[in-house]
């Protein structure tokens, strides 16, 4: 039975560690991709030649359609920028095209460098197409021209708006964006009208471009990033082997669709019957195009089409995204753990409100999680000292037992009987608290709050490892992770400290233990670390409770 408690032991905290690294991060620290221009260039000439085709092929079948796309109106003058000034974000939209060329949040930066310039969520160049590109039939994204009737948004009160509308021979597109200075919240609508003698017939499709949000966590890669949509009250997560060896169509009314890293996402939400399917392609390195397809419509002359969209570029953060409405709050996926996540992540802001410290937040949280366990926990350590005194009588019945297996089993069973001991009472609340530790583990590492959050001294950023620098620069970890230290450190005095039934070989794997968690947790960020070292403490102050009682 010794032997069973302490391979059960050893295997669930492996279940915590492998678990934990394989689902939400991983050993070693973040690398930013290299850019491969030369790769990227050359799927731009096989995608301009393959849309090349496709006009042509075009033109052949539709002939009305391929004038208007050939013909679209452009002034004898560069396109201008129109910038858009809120007291959350700057963006810049181009008249070629009316896509968002820039998009740059004033609360959040792209590094915890102080100097750092803002969060910019447009990620990719001309080359891979902006965000919000609009194409109707075969008239390109490219190939629009939208006049703009201002350089920049004039806002009346907390609402401004602009007007864009691109010409050609037999369409008028008219863009109109609202604003607001207060929210990341968008709207747009786009009136395709036919201005042709002719009939006209074409599907909408809105489209954007990007590639992943990299932020310099050990975690950030190992979470999902990429395109993802919420439909049927459910969120799919669509992994790139679905896209990147051809165009990957989806069918169905979508609430949203949107690029997501761990921190951010961009964000359509087609109104009505805006958009029927989704189209994703993958266009050079770790670039996902999609594309918000509307069904196939036919314009008379004179006729016109309005095609209403939201947008969001911002935040993943929870309170945000739910006052959005068409279930954005889905986008914060904590998975199984919801449940509990959420409550958590509350009594984290709640405590921050109040300190204006996450780590200090992070500490009462721990402190109440450990309360609420405190009388399961007394229980299991109770019962792991009791087993620890039963073990000279235990010893002396395996001895006088020993060539009998059946008849020791049994008198074993009995002397547990005697003295109301549960084998398995020690083990019976670490399973109990496994859910509670993934589900913090995800808020932790998941929380935008907690991004270059500052606790105190040299933790400056607590969904970053903490590295104490030293002037020199250690390989493989650059400064000492002084929290980590600190946390195998009391997590070996934990363990000296807790009763034991192992023979000295087992117990001298179990004291390994702290020595694999001090590895593995060098790269965590140090907000899950703090977590940790902390409920060691109070588990260290609740065995010391214990050791201090009277032999019963």
């Amino acid at each position: 039975m010794d032997i069973y408690r302490t391979f059960l032991a050893i295997i669930i905290s492996f279940v915590i560690l492998i678990g934990y690294q394989y689902f939400f991060v991983g050993f070693g620290p973040t690398e930013v991709p290299v850019e491969n221009t030369t790769a990227q260039t050359e799927q731009l000439v096989t995608d301009t030649v393959a849309a090349k085709k496709t006009e042509i092929a075009a033109v052949t079948a539709q002939p009305s359609q391929s004038v208007a796309a050939q013909t679209m109106e452009r002034p004898d003058r560069d396109a201008r920028i129109v910038t858009v000034e809120t007291d959350l974000y700057t963006a810049s939209l181009s008249e070629n095209g009316g896509v968002i060329e820039s998009f740059i949040l004033k609360d959040y930066k792209e590094t915890a460098a102080d100097n750092s310039p803002g969060m910019q969520m447009v990620k990719v160049d001309g080359r891979q197409g902006f965000p919000l590109g609009f194409s109707w039939g075969s008239v390109a994204p490219a190939a629009t021209f939208y006049e703009a009737g201002a350089s920049e948004v004039t806002f009346q009160g907390n609402h401004g708006n602009l007007q864009m509308i691109g010409r050609g021979n037999g369409l008028e597109i008219e863009r109109n964006y609202s604003f607001a200075k207060d929210s990341y919240l968008m709207e747009m609508s786009v009136k395709v009208k036919n201005v042709s003698s002719g009939v006209l017939q074409g599907a909408a499709a809105l489209h954007q471009s990007n590639r992943p949000f990299r932020e310099p966590t050990a975690g950030d890669r190992f979470l999902f990033t990429g395109p993802a949509y919420y439909m049927n009250e459910s969120l799919v997560e669509v992994d790139s082997d679905d896209y990147e060896a051809g165009p990957a169509t989806i069918n169905g009314q979508m609430d949203w669709v949107g690029y997501e890293g761990t921190y951010f996402i961009c964000a359509i939400l087609p109104q009505a019957v805006s958009a029927r399917s989704l189209t994703m392609e993958s266009f050079g390195e770790d670039v996902v195009r999609m594309s918000m397809n509307s069904d196939l419509d036919t314009l008379q002359p004179g006729e016109e089409k309005i095609y209403t969209y939201k947008l969001f570029f911002g935040p993943k953060k929870l309170d945000v995204l739910k006052s959005v409405g068409s279930n954005m709050g889905k986008a914060v996926n904590f998975g199984w753990f919801d449940v509990i996540a959420q409550p958590t992540l509350y009594l984290l802001n709640f405590f921050y409100g109040i300190f204006k410290n996450y780590g200090i937040a992070i500490i009462l949280v721990t402190v109440i999680f450990k309360a609420i366990f405190w009388p399961i926990t007394q229980k299991g350590l109770k019962s792991m000292k009791n087993m620890q005194k039963l073990q000279p009588k235990m010893a002396k019945l395996k001895e006088k037992y020993k060539d009998d297996p059946t008849r020791m089993n049994q008198e074993v069973m009995n002397l547990y009987k005697t003295y109301k001991v549960n084998p398995l009472g020690g083990c019976l609340p670490m399973v109990l608290q496994i859910p509670v530790f993934f589900a913090l583990y995800k808020v932790l590492l998941m929380c935008i709050e907690l991004r270059h959050a500052p606790f105190m001294l040299w933790i400056s950023d607590l969904s970053a490892p903490d590295r104490l620098p030293i002037g020199v620069d250690i390989p493989y970890i650059g400064g000492i992770p002084v929290l980590t230290l600190l946390m195998g450190g009391s997590m070996f005095l934990q363990q000296k400290m807790t009763p034991t039934t192992a023979d000295p070989t087992q117990a001298k794997i179990m004291m390994f233990l702290p020595v694999l968690f001090t590895f593995m947790f060098v790269n965590f960020a140090s907000g899950l670390v703090l977590y940790w070292f902390v409920n060691n403490l109070l588990a260290i102050f609740q065995q010391q409770m214990i050791n201090r009682q009277k032999k019963a």
